[in-house]
């Protein structure tokens, strides 16, 4: 059930981070979400291993939001090289 809420977490944060990354994107609302769940994942995963979270405690909100801020960064760097 955690891997559902990290994947409803993601979905939000995907959107939030959009709307607090400054810059005109051009990923659509699919990539976005996508990126959101990819960040939450991220986060989750990241903070299990450096002892943040122990083993099936998802990430909070907040990191949700910065992991999706990192990879619409790097998504938009991607993006623009190609």
């Amino acid at each position: 059930m955690s891997i559902v809420w990290t994947i409803l977490i993601g979905f939000v944060a995907g959107l939030v981070a959009r709307a607090i990354k400054p810059g005109d994107d051009s990923a659509g609302f699919i990539i976005t979400t996508l990126i959101g769940i990819a960040g939450s994942l991220i986060a989750t995963y990241l903070g299990q291993a450096m002892g943040w979270y122990t083993a099936g405690q998802g990430a909070g909100f907040i990191a949700s939001v910065v992991g999706a801020i990192v990879l619409l960064f790097l998504y938009g760097l991607v993006k623009r090289k190609t």
